[in-house]
């Protein structure tokens, strides 16, 4: 596999991001869920501390790939997929690269106005986006929040058509970012 994307399939760098951005929103909606059950305790605050590590990280990641596909372009779509699929296709992942930064931002912006101090897995910390302030807090969790909703859907409709590229059009559409997998037999 090329380490960068070609015309018809996307490489390694690309790809690797990719599932580690997947890994990370999986952990993160994981522990996003987990530590609003827990007690205040040290170990509330250590889940935290690791919500927002992860949320940074996606931040990171989501810029490198931009970055990435700045450089290395992005492959042509499937042969005979309809223009406006192809259309389709580019909202989405706009509307994910938006989420993607977007939301990490919110958590960011929600940390600050509520005073708390941010670091990377303890290694530095980040300044603050704003003062304490209530307001700029309720604001930044209700973004959080719908950002969170609008990650879902996008998510389960991103992971529905890749599928439904894969098993009913039978197109190499899945396979181009899924190392391992190949395309179905018949594909154009």
């Amino acid at each position: 596999m090329p380490i960068r994307n070609t015309t018809e399939r996307w490489g390694g760098v690309s790809i690797s991001i990719h599932w580690l951005t997947v890994l990370m929103v999986f952990a993160l909606v994981v522990v996003g869920f987990v530590m609003q059950e827990l007690p205040n305790s040290p170990t509330k605050i250590d889940v935290y501390a690791m919500h927002k590590s992860f949320g940074l990280t996606v931040l990171a990641l989501t810029l490198l790939r931009l970055l990435w596909r700045l450089f290395a372009g992005t492959p042509a779509p499937v042969p005979g997929t309809p223009r406006w699929q192809s259309a389709v296709a580019q909202a989405t992942h706009g509307a994910l690269y938006v989420i993607l930064l977007a939301m990490p931002l919110s958590g960011w912006l929600y940390n600050s106005a509520s005073g708390f101090p941010l670091k990377w897995f303890g290694l530095f910390g980040l300044p603050k986006l704003s003062g304490y302030d209530p307001e700029v807090k309720a604001f930044a969790l209700a973004m959080h929040e719908w950002l969170f909703i609008a990650l879902l859907v996008i998510v389960v409709a991103h992971a529905a058509a890749a599928l439904k590229h894969h098993y009913f059009d039978r197109d190499a559409t899945l396979s181009r970012m899924s190392p391992g997998l190949k395309p179905p037999a018949d594909a154009p």
